[in-house]
Order: structure tokens, then C-alpha cells, then sequence
């Protein structure tokens, strides 16, 4: 069998890459957005720029979510990671009274090293999965996959335990934050001219 009749033959028996279709472009370009805000939100010296820039790369992953047909994934992207995680970033930027402007000292002089780790473990990921998932392919055209009704009955049947696990762990975490906030600095001078109570002795005058 000649070469063009083999690739005749492979593109009219299943779905192939040289015939792209709309949602696979979307899928793509997507994909490069999101990449290019996750470079910004690890190279900008503004922290809260990259906590901004940091939105918008988990706002694109749940855009590749739902073009997957993953729709209950994708909200619960957007309600935690969107809703909750970036939310107590800005907190904690809020609570530690970081700058606004440019952060000089934000470089830690190891991003070489980081560079280096980020693409042993992009290339780790990519290996893995295109390994497990090397003749899967996705219809979507057809019926929803990634359903609430689907996710769910897997979620509460087969993963009930790390599920709550990950509840209890979110919970310490936030009792945590919580207590580390009200802490008093004996430093700090708003304690310091805080007036005594009425069962305190004054100092002399």
C-alpha cells in the first residue's frame, strides 16, 4: 500500500490532526493565552500583577475544561481556584502589607534553577499523560463526558474519602490564616497605645 493511500486510509477511519476542527483551534489558542499568562504571573516584579495575571490563567483553564465537555470540572475551577484561592492571595498580600508598585527583592536569584524544574516537570506531565491517553480520544461532538451527573456519581462513589480529606485540610488551612492574622506584634505601636482597661493600673503621668 503506497504512503497516500495509508494516510487516506488512517484519516477516513478515525480522527486525525492534519483536519483540525473549531473547537481544537479554540483549544489551542486558548492553551497559548493561558501559557502566556502563567510566564507573566512568574516574571513580574508586581506582586499584585501577578496574583491579576494569575486569574486569567486559571480563567483559561477552565475555558480548556468546558471545551472539553468537562462542565462541572470548569465551575468548580472557577468557584475555588477563582473564587476562594485567589481571593485569599489577596488577602494575605493585603494582611502582610506587601507593595503595590514594583518589587525589586521579589527575585530570589534562583530562577535558572526554577526555569529548569518547570520544564522537567512540564516534560514529566506531558509524558505521563500522552502515555495513558495515547489512543483516547474525546467526541466532542457527542453526548456530554464531563456532566455533573456523571462527575458526580464518581466523585461521591470512588473518591468520598479524599474528598472530604481535602475539606478537613481547606478547613485547618483557614483556622490557620485566621489565627496568624489576629496575632498581636508586641512591636507594633498601635498595640502599644492601645488604652488600659478599666481593671488595668495607669502608668504615672
Amino acid at each position: 500500500m503506497s504512503p497516500a493511500a495509508t494516510l487516506a486510509a488512517a484519516t477516513t477511519t478515525g480522527p486525525g490532526f492534519l483536519s483540525p476542527t473549531g473547537i481544537e483551534i479554540a483549544f489551542l489558542l486558548v492553551g497559548l493565552a493561558t501559557l502566556g499568562a502563567a510566564l507573566v504571573t512568574v516574571t513580574t516584579k508586581q506582586l499584585v500583577h501577578a496574583a491579576l495575571w494569575l486569574v486569567v490563567a486559571l480563567g483559561g483553564i477552565a475555558v480548556e475544561y468546558l471545551l472539553l465537555t468537562a462542565e462541572f470540572i470548569a465551575w468548580v475551577q472557577v468557584l475555588i481556584y477563582l473564587g476562594s484561592v485567589i481571593v485569599l492571595l489577596l488577602f494575605g498580600l493585603m494582611l502582610t502589607k506587601a507593595p503595590i508598585g514594583r518589587s525589586p527583592d521579589a527575585d530570589s536569584g534562583n530562577r535558572w534553577i526554577a526555569l529548569g524544574v518547570a520544564v522537567v516537570a512540564a516534560v514529566s506531565l506531558v509524558w505521563v499523560v500522552v502515555d495513558a491517553f495515547r489512543t483516547t480520544w474525546i467526541d466532542l461532538d457527542g453526548p456530554v463526558q464531563g456532566s455533573t451527573k456523571v462527575s458526580g456519581e464518581i466523585l461521591f462513589q470512588h473518591w468520598v474519602l479524599p474528598f472530604e480529606a481535602l475539606s478537613v485540610l481547606l478547613l485547618a488551612a483557614l483556622i490557620g490564616a485566621i489565627v496568624l492574622s489576629r496575632r498581636n506584634d508586641p512591636a507594633d505601636p498601635a498595640d502599644a497605645a492601645t488604652p488600659a482597661g478599666p481593671g488595668e493600673k495607669k502608668g504615672r503621668r
